[in-house]
């Protein structure tokens, strides 16, 4: 098997070359490989309050206590948050807590574990 890279629209495995293009038979996307890795270039890294680089799926903890918007609820400083999503955005995370439900956080107040 070639070592093409999944499309980028639909994540399809089954891409192949016609020229320069690379081509996905499942969302009919077309790109080339520059355009692809200058958008891994531009991709924005998200980094938390200790400098270390986040990505989808980090496990993290809240340093500090965080109001709720809308409610009279805190999030307790050390609150583990498993399964992150980064998002773009002010709030650049996204996720479940447990008691609380799905929530944007700021990386600025989180930690990996």
């Amino acid at each position: 098997m070639s070592n093409l890279p999944n499309c980028p629209k639909c994540n399809s495995e089954y891409t192949y070359e016609d020229g320069s293009l690379l081509i996905c038979p499942e969302c009919a996307y077309e790109w080339t490989l520059e355009s692809e890795n200058e958008n891994r270039e531009d991709q924005k890294i998200i980094k938390d309050a200790n400098g270390n680089v986040l990505k989808d799926g980090d496990c993290v903890a809240v340093i500090k206590d965080l109001k709720v918007k809308g409610s009279s609820s805190v999030i307790k400083i050390g609150t583990k948050v498993k399964n992150i999503r980064l998002v773009d955005g002010d709030h650049d995370i996204d996720c479940k807590i447990d008691g609380f439900g799905a929530m944007k956080l700021k990386s600025e107040f989180v930690k990996k574990i």
